[in-house]
Parts: structure tokens; sequence; C-alpha cells
């Protein structure tokens, strides 16, 4: 995910934990009333903003084993450590360059947009819906997809492989169509 960009790598980034299978965590959300409620749920990842790393390695493994169904929970939760090295968990890394953050803007929440929008209609996407959650989703999710699906963003979404190639400075078709 990184091979190709300058400086130290992920620089926030100060551990990674690792869990055997599924683990749990206590999420807190605001309700507009101001209530604060409390559930327990069940992650294979998470990436904190205080440089933590949590993965579930029998997840892990799965997503190692099958290249090419979009699903990864390493590159889902590396890509939110890339999103939050600005401060930031908003589906907009560090991009460089102040001429990249309109096109950036405009192509991802565009490509936010039609997620929501099929996702809530229950229509089928080569993105997984779990992306329609929020901005900082939708690119962990479209990660997953450049990476194991370049072949069909490429044909369904050209203009967001185009931005996440320029991000990662590398185009995942060429590995895909290598022959060993």
């Amino acid at each position: 995910m990184i091979v190709n960009h300058e400086g130290a790598p992920y620089p926030n980034l100060k551990s990674v934990l690792i869990y055997p299978s599924a683990f749990s965590s206590v999420q807190k959300s605001r309700e507009n009333s101001g209530t604060v409620t409390e559930e327990r749920v069940t992650r294979l990842g998470e990436s904190w903003s205080n440089g933590t790393v949590v993965l579930a390695w029998d997840s892990v493994a799965r997503g190692a084993r099958n290249i090419f169904d979009g699903r990864n929970v390493a590159y889902h939760e590396f890509a939110h450590q890339l999103d939050q090295e600005d401060g930031d968990s908003d589906g907009t890394p560090y991009l460089g360059a102040p001429e990249a953050y309109q096109s950036w803007g405009a192509v991802l929440c565009e490509g936010f947009e039609r997620l929501w929008e099929k996702a809530n209609k229950g229509k089928k996407s080569f993105l997984d819906p779990y992306g329609a959650t929020n901005h900082a989703e939708y690119f962990a999710v479209a990660t997953e997809a450049f990476f194991e699906k370049p072949r069909q963003m490429a044909k369904k979404r050209p203009e967001l492989i185009e931005e996440l190639k320029d991000y990662y400075r590398l185009d995942p078709r060429e590995w895909h169509s290598r022959k060993c």
C-alpha cells in the first residue's frame, strides 16, 4: 500500500494487536437527543487514531487466501491508518498537492453517494455495502476493491481507480495480469 510513498511508512502507527479471531469492543454513540448509548460489537479489525491497528488473525488469513473477493481486513484497517495521518478519519488521506483534494473530493463523495443509494435500496455493488457507513469506511472499502477487484473497478468506476492509482502510485491490474 505504501511501497511507492516517500517518507516513513505509517508515521503514526505505534502498535498492531492481533487476536486469534473476532473480538468484541464497546462502541459509544450519541443520538440527536444527546443520549449516549453503548453496545458491545464484534469486530474483525479496528484502526485507532492513536496509532493502533487491531486485527483478527483468522480474518487476515481468509483475506490473503482469496485475493479477488474484495474483502481484506488488513487493507481495510491500514487504509484507515493512512486516512488518519492528517488527524481526521474522513476518507481523505494526506494527498500532498493542494489541487489533488478537489478531484479526490468530487470522485469519492460521488462514489459514496452512489454506494449509499444502492445499499439503502438493497442493490448489489462490487464494493462492500459497509462502505456506505461514512466517507472513512468508503475509502477503506474502496481500497480493498482497488487491490482485489481492480478490473471491476476500472470497468464500473474508472474515475475511482484513477484517483486510487494516483494516491497509491501503482496499478494492481498489472499484478493480476501476470502469469507465473
